[in-house]
């Protein structure tokens, strides 16, 4: 959060630009004198001429935190530190252009076609678009559009309501799954799962037991959220998340979500896994339900850097 403070110093009007930054319980105050007030000053004006500078200080705040994630999930020890940057850098330029909603429909466009084709869908990218930017499309799947538009509303859930919980779980699911139907047209069941269901070869929590271990995967959650640094803990999460299948579908594309709801409490931008990535995604899960956790860090870690690279190189043009 950035502002304008003005001081009033012998009779004249002083300014100042501050930005707070707060990160796992500790705050950064940067705070920048910029001289005698004047009309045209605005926070996004400073935020924009002085951009390098601001994400710097913010970098060197942040690396306190960064060693443990450089030694667990990167043999690269200055990707970790790029990738930071390049959030900060992408926090920042939104903030001072002021165009938040056009990034986050554009991230929309990109995360749904990629989420949903992961796990099966066939509508083309252009159709996705066409229903963000419309409402509707002439594609001929009824339920792969009903598909996108559950999806931007669950998008916007997670932006207004989301809260990290059983009942706002729950409800993200619904909102994911409403009135959709899977094969052999029977509708999405309601809530947790009533049978089990077994990812690859691998079984996962009984239906009984979906309640109690979600709890404790939640608990685990408020225990650590300040102690873990949030790209493993968004990890670790997300594998947990997985390993329980608390529903009988739709686990890919509500885990998914809950991974960015992570980045994003943490005022990290989102993450787009590509549905080219499907299989080294699948195989990286499989690899730390036996224990290989290294695998699936470093998968995300790449995702993150890919998405940093690829997609908000082209909305926010910070490279």
């Amino acid at each position: 959060m950035s502002y304008l403070e003005k001081k009033q110093i012998n009779g004249k009007t002083y300014i100042y630009f501050v930005k707070k930054v707060s990160f796992m319980k500790k705050l950064l105050v940067i705070k920048k004198h910029i001289g005698l007030d004047f009309p045209m000053l605005s926070k996004e004006k400073y935020l924009l001429d002085n951009i390098n500078e601001i994400s710097n200080e913010e970098l060197a705040f942040k690396k306190k935190f960064l060693q443990e994630v450089e030694n667990k999930l990167s043999y690269n020890k200055n990707l970790i530190e790029r990738i930071e940057l390049k959030a900060i850098k992408i926090n920042n330029l939104t903030e001072g252009r002021k165009n938040q909603q056009i990034l986050d429909t554009e991230f929309a466009k990109e995360f749904i076609f990629n989420s949903n084709n992961i796990e099966g869908s066939k509508i083309p990218p252009e159709r996705v678009r066409e229903i963000i930017d419309t409402g509707d499309t002439k594609y001929y799947d009824k339920n792969e559009i009903k598909e996108v538009q559950n999806s931007i509303l669950a998008l916007e859930y997670l932006k207004k309501s989301f809260k990290f919980n059983i009942s706002s779980i729950k409800r993200l699911y619904h909102i994911l799954t409403k009135n959709l139907y899977r094969e052999g047209k029977v509708l999405y069941p309601k809530g947790f799962k009533k049978e089990p269901n077994i990812v690859g070869n691998s079984p996962t929590t009984p239906p009984e037991k979906v309640e109690e271990e979600m709890s404790k995967l939640l608990s685990w959650y408020e225990s650590n959220k300040d102690k873990i640094h949030p790209l493993r803990l968004a990890t670790e999460f997300h594998d947990r998340f997985e390993r329980i299948h608390p529903f009988d579908d739709g686990n890919g594309r509500t885990g998914r979500i809950l991974l960015n709801a992570i980045l994003l409490e943490y005022n990290y931008p989102p993450l787009i896994i590509r549905k080219t990535s499907r299989i080294a995604y699948f195989s990286s899960l499989g690899a730390f339900d036996k224990g290989h956790k290294a695998k699936l860090e470093r998968f995300l870690l790449d995702k993150i850097k890919d998405t940093f690279e690829k997609f908000f190189k082209v909305y926010v043009k910070y490279l």
